[in-house]
């Protein structure tokens, strides 16, 4: 690993003082907002079960009140209900937490605990009868749930009761000192998104009342200042909104400017807000900024603290537990063992009966930056992300930060809505940055094998390759090419790379995406669906055998021709006919997209992962040949000259991470923000 000293800016004394307009927090009895309970979500496209599940019986639902009819039962055992006692036993000194409630009627209250195995018990219970607004406490140690588990409230009431709980409020005792916190948002070209974000903060007193500031960093040409409602929410924000203009330096510049500007901000011996890292385009449950800061502030050393994705499409859904990057093959998105994928959170699993609860604690390598928290002390140690423009940044600091004795945590519970990552085609500018940077951060904090990476690298170029996608293959070799340039190609923070690979990509014309119905050069009504025959027996072999029949035909091998692929498809049904000239066209549905199924096929229409449009694929031999050589070539060279670039990486690293790099890349003086 490369370790480097604090950039000078950003040294934390040994004796911070507390803001002086802050209540003192370690004094006798003082209590930290840990979550507040919730009844509904932040929007009607959200199901209210993620909140609260109405068991039997009838109860009105709302934000932060219910009120039950005889003879029901609400359970908060759900994604949002639950306290994460465990991560919070691990990670914190606290020692136990408290719900406090506002009552009205006569019910039951328990408050209800799980174990790592899924196994439940109720740790404190109150019967109220006949209360007028009256403030009810209940209490759990936090001293069973190392291994996993979590709280949740449960209410019920009898026959011919009615109880109603409101201002439902977890706490825990307040550390004795308080840590300020600042959002950033990145934005780019997503106004009215980033507007609403900020307007649901606005809404929300008490999560906004977490936050010092919020930073939009506006790297897009459309503006959301000139966004009519842009006035009224700077208003509502109380001074907080800070609105600067950049760039486009991608994910990695407008994140790195929330923490530049931070950083700036120091003064009088106090140490700088940590800064609360968020997407744009998310639907954003304002609670999550309760949760991350009252976590971060408690816990008992610093450490990246990340919020969970759920799927925007499908809201009941959870992306990932926890995740962690697979240094050796240099690809993110690794599930940590027993982490959940794209589980339903409402519905039963099959396997066990039960929505996926997360009761398992889970270590995590590194977390998306929708959501993420970064202490002040990580930023001093470490310095600033990598100029990687997007992928990857978030996992290289989660890295860097661990080897400087700063874990990841991801933190259940914690969650917004982020649109699905399944919906967005694997054939996108987006590859390049994945395969370049995954390959540095792999250089930088792995064992870089270098033979594992080219097989990796060449289980990905070949399906290409051979299913006719030719600039997603050129994506990937000039992706490692520029690695092998060096960190110089990080210089510009990504826009010379963005513009060469859109130029590069423009040559392939299956890269764009088309209509169904306005397909380039095929009629509408001649392309029909193909079913797919079932895949090789031995893929290696049929992948193989595919990709050098060409080539060795094009070298005058003797016996080899070049594989015959048909320009239509016939055999299929019509209706009527097969369409001009009497051919029919293959639709290939997305989830048939398999290289064995598209390579079989002359043309073939492939539906886009966003089901938005399709793609059109040709089979073009002298293309694949030329691109079969020059991947040949490009991992040839990973291979002897990967170790002295690699070194090269590691010495670039202290300076690209620098306070200094990032100044000038934002075009600001390094003294200050501007």
């Amino acid at each position: 690993m490369n370790h480097h000293t604090r950039p000078a800016e950003l040294v934390i004394p040994d004796d911070i003082a507390l803001d002086s307009a802050t209540p003192p927090a370690g004094s006798p009895g003082a209590a930290l907002l840990a979550m507040r309970g919730l009844f509904r979500g932040p929007s009607d496209l959200v199901d209210p079960a993620l909140y609260a599940q109405v068991g039997s019986g009838a109860a009105t639902l709302g934000r932060t009140r219910m009120r039950l009819e005889p003879a029901t039962t609400v359970s908060g055992n759900t994604y949002f209900g639950r306290f994460p006692a465990s991560h919070w036993q691990r990670w914190t000194r606290i020692p136990e937490v408290t719900v406090r409630l506002t009552a009205t009627g006569s019910g039951r209250l328990l408050l209800g605990a799980s174990d790592s195995h899924g196994g439940t018990r109720t740790v404190d219970a109150h019967t109220v009868t006949e209360a007028a607004d009256t403030e009810i406490t209940l209490t759990a140690q936090l001293d069973r749930f190392l291994d996993g588990g979590a709280l949740w409230l449960d209410v019920s009431t009898g026959p011919g009761e009615r109880f109603t709980v409101a201002d439902v409020r977890w706490t825990v005792p307040a550390p004795a000192r308080p840590r300020r916190t600042a959002a950033t948002i990145c934005t780019m070209d997503r106004p009215d998104a980033c507007l609403g974000n900020l307007t649901a903060l606005a809404d929300d007193h008490t999560a906004l009342s977490t936050l010092d500031a919020v930073y939009v960093v506006d790297q897009g040409g459309d503006r959301v200042r000139d966004r009519a409602g842009f006035p009224e929410a700077e208003l509502a924000l109380g001074g907080r909104l800070r609105y600067l203009t950049q760039p486009n330096l991608g994910g990695a510049g407008g994140f790195s400017r929330g923490l530049y500007e931070v950083a700036g901000i120091a003064a009088d011996g106090q140490l700088p807000p940590d800064v609360l890292f968020m997407d744009d385009d998310v639907l954003l449950e304002p609670d999550l900024l309760v949760r991350m800061t009252a976590f971060a502030a408690s816990a008992a050393q610093p450490l990246i603290l990340g919020g969970q994705m759920l799927t925007l499409l499908h809201p009941s859904r959870l992306h990932a537990g926890a995740e962690f990057t697979d240094l050796d093959r240099a690809r993110p998105g690794a599930l940590m063992p027993h982490s959940p994928h794209e589980a339903d959170l409402i519905a039963p699993d099959p396997r066990t009966g039960h929505p996926e609860r997360q009761e398992l604690r889970l270590d995590a390598g590194y977390n998306g930056w929708w959501a993420c928290l970064i202490p002040a002390e990580v930023t001093a140690a470490i310095g600033y992300p990598l100029p990687l423009f997007f992928q990857g940044d978030d996992a290289e600091y989660s890295y860097r930060a661990r080897a400087h004795g700063f874990p990841t945590l991801t933190l259940p519970g914690a969650g917004l809505w982020h649109t699905d990552f399944a919906w967005k085609d694997r054939d996108e500018i987006n590859r390049y940055f994945i395969v370049r940077n995954y390959t540095i951060i792999s250089a930088l904090h792995g064992r870089f094998p270098l033979p594992t990476l080219v097989r990796t690298l060449v289980a990905e170029v070949v399906p290409y390759l051979l299913g006719m996608q030719y600039g997603a293959a050129a994506t990937v070799i000039a992706a490692v090419e520029d690695f092998l340039a060096g960190p110089e190609v990080l210089a510009d923070g990504g826009q010379e790379a963005l513009a060469r690979l859109r130029r590069l990509r423009a040559r392939h014309p299956e890269t764009q995406c088309h209509p169904a119905t306005d397909v380039p050069g095929l009629p509408s009504n001649a392309i029909v669906i193909a079913d797919p025959a079932p895949g090789p027996r031995l893929r290696d072999l049929a992948l193989l055998k595919g990709l050098l029949a060409p080539l060795l035909a094009t070298l005058g091998a003797p016996g080899r021709t070049p594989a015959r692929r048909p320009h239509g498809v016939t055999g299929l049904p019509s209706d009527g006919g097969e369409g001009q000239g009497g051919r029919v066209y293959a639709a290939v549905r997305h989830a048939d997209a398999h290289w064995w199924h598209v390579a079989a096929l002359g043309t073939a229409v492939v539906t886009d992962a966003s089901q938005r449009g399709v793609r059109l694929r040709r089979y073009d031999s002298a293309r694949q040949t030329r691109l079969t050589r020059a991947a040949a070539a490009v991992l040839w060279r990973l291979l002897r000259e990967g170790p002295r670039v690699r070194e090269r990486y590691r010495a670039a690293l202290p300076a690209l991470s620098s306070r200094e790099n990032w100044a000038r890349l934002f075009g600001s003086s390094p003294d200050g923000a501007r």
